[in-house]
């Protein structure tokens, strides 16, 4: 295992995912592959070998994953529409 590797992934995580990013227009898994494809591709960038980088693929994905499935971003807009509802179910309409 290569700890150079892993803790500079999980700053390109932390930097380029942030939590709750993702649309309702891409799946996590399509999203996290896209991403994960990049990290690779500016880990060689960054003089990581290929031999480090295919090492850590198989824990890096997950923690790609685990970051674009993330969500803790509030919706204000659901929120207002389940304030809303909640006050019309008590005037009894």
């Amino acid at each position: 295992m290569s700890n150079r590797f892993l803790m500079w992934a999980k700053t390109w995580i932390e930097e380029n995912i942030p939590p709750g990013a993702n649309s309702d227009i891409e799946s996590y898994e399509v999203k996290a592959k896209r991403l994960s494809e990049k990290l690779f591709a500016e880990a060689a960038a960054a003089n990581f070998t290929n031999f480090e980088t295919e090492e850590e693929r198989e824990r890096i994905t997950p923690l790609v994953l685990a970051a674009v499935s993330d969500s803790k971003d509030f919706d204000i807009d659901a929120y207002h529409l389940k304030s809303q509802l909640a006050r019309e179910n008590e005037d009894g309409d």
